[in-house]
């Protein structure tokens, strides 16, 4: 896989944060066991070394991630992710139409700790996300999920208990996207196999809003890459 050069990444840099727009199918951190694949804290800490991740995003989601470049810039945003005073927007493609206005999910969640995440009242942690139905499409919606909380797979599990799949992810029931699904006299040649639309779930960080040391608001809006843009530039050929 072909890796983008990390300064075309960055949306925002001070002397104190890098935020960057992450791709898909790369991870924020070194996964457990050590597959050697880049990463962004690899290639932050090649750009500047005291670089940290101050939180991470699913490997498939693509997206705002905030970096600090000094150890007071980390504690910094740490503080302020833990008092949950980050705001984070990330805009999700579901499968279905679906109106939600100001919906809150307050369902608590279970990590086992080998990625299998669960909706448990008795032994989940706190977790709440807000969702907001943004554009309709025919078979479709494209929602805003404003996670208050910022537990593993959140926003997927909870869109998940609206039977809202996010469009991909399978592991939450969540079905990929066919042209052939979308565009009438669609038709493949006759040995070949069709892709789907998008190789992952349609999943986004979009918005992010923190505080400098400076205790100025760095406001940051992370455009789509390319799949989610070109996903839905066909929804609104066809779906619409």
């Amino acid at each position: 896989m072909k890796y983008p050069s990390f300064k075309d990444l960055i949306l925002f840099e001070n002397d104190d944060f890098i935020v960057v727009n992450k791709p898909p199918f790369v991870a924020s951190l070194d996964e457990r066991g050590g597959s050697g694949e880049v990463n962004i804290l690899r290639l932050a800490k090649q750009y500047a070394g005291d670089a940290q991740v101050c939180h991470r995003l699913d490997k498939e989601t693509s997206g705002a991630i905030i970096i600090a470049k000094n150890p007071e810039a980390y504690r910094h945003a740490s503080m302020q992710f833990e008092r949950r005073k980050v705001s984070k927007t990330y805009h999700a493609l579901v499968d279905g139409q679906f109106v939600f206005n100001d919906l809150l999910v307050d369902l608590p969640i279970l990590n086992d700790g080998n990625k299998n995440v669960t909706i448990d009242r008795q032994e989940g942690k706190r977790a709440e996300t807000y969702f907001n139905s943004i554009k309709y499409y025919k078979h479709y919606t494209l929602v805003e999920c404003k996670p208050i909380t910022g537990r593993m797979h959140q926003i997927r599990i909870h869109l998940a208990t609206q039977r809202a799949s996010i469009s991909g992810d399978i592991m939450y029931r969540g079905k990929p996207v066919f042209l052939s699904s979308l565009k009438k006299g669609y038709r493949l040649a006759k040995d070949e196999e069709e892709q789907p639309v998008m190789k992952r779930f349609a999943l986004h960080a979009r918005h992010l809003v923190f505080k400098g040391l400076d205790e100025q608001d760095i406001v940051i809006e992370a455009p789509y890459p390319k799949d989610f843009a070109t996903l839905l530039k066909l929804l609104d050929k066809f779906d619409s």
